[in-house]
């Protein structure tokens, strides 16, 4: 893929950290929705925190789901970070992916169920528990940036730096 110019290149990334972060305050209100409904007894808040549960489900939980992975992988493949080159963005990646398949296919008709019902269970609590542990990890690796290269990544910079070699000695000026 083309690399992405600065500007556009810093726009996606403001919105792709925008999402993201979004996507963890979402999940921790639908954390603090599912533990009130489920732990109270009284049948006015559990319809409210059912119905507030709906709306963030119908209106916010699979768009949402959708931008992360699509801005990150747009921005992977649009800049030198790559996808498969360092170990964090891979790390990254694949769990957003798998949140993303459970939030448009678990999560959500979960939330409808619980809707329809009029009462929530325990999954509407331990599903917004495990999704917000993933995103604190996930936010935490793009932060630190660990454990470097990834053996594509290693190759692709040595490949790189061997042509700069050649190039340097040559002494016709190179594009």
């Amino acid at each position: 893929m083309k690399r992405l110019k600065r500007p556009v290149r810093r726009g996606l990334l403001v919105a792709h950290v925008a999402v993201s972060v979004s996507r963890l305050g979402l999940t921790v209100g639908l954390l603090a929705l599912g533990i009130t409904a489920f732990t109270t007894s009284d049948p006015a808040t559990v319809g409210a925190a059912t119905r507030a549960l709906k709306i963030f489900g119908d209106w916010l939980v699979v768009p949402v789901a959708l931008l992360a992975p699509v801005t990150g992988l747009v921005l992977a493949l649009g800049t030198p970070w790559g996808l498969a080159r360092h170990r964090w963005v891979w790390t990254t990646f694949w769990p957003t992916l798998i949140t993303t398949g459970l939030s448009i296919f678990s999560l959500r008709p979960g939330i409808d169920a619980a809707a329809a019902d009029g009462a929530v269970g325990i999954n509407l609590v331990i599903a917004p528990s495990v999704a917000t542990g993933t995103y604190l990890f996930i936010t935490a690796i793009s932060i630190l940036k660990p454990w470097g290269l990834t053996q594509r990544g290693r190759r692709l910079r040595f490949s790189a730096s061997s042509a700069k070699s050649v190039d340097a000695r040559s002494p016709r000026q190179t594009a």
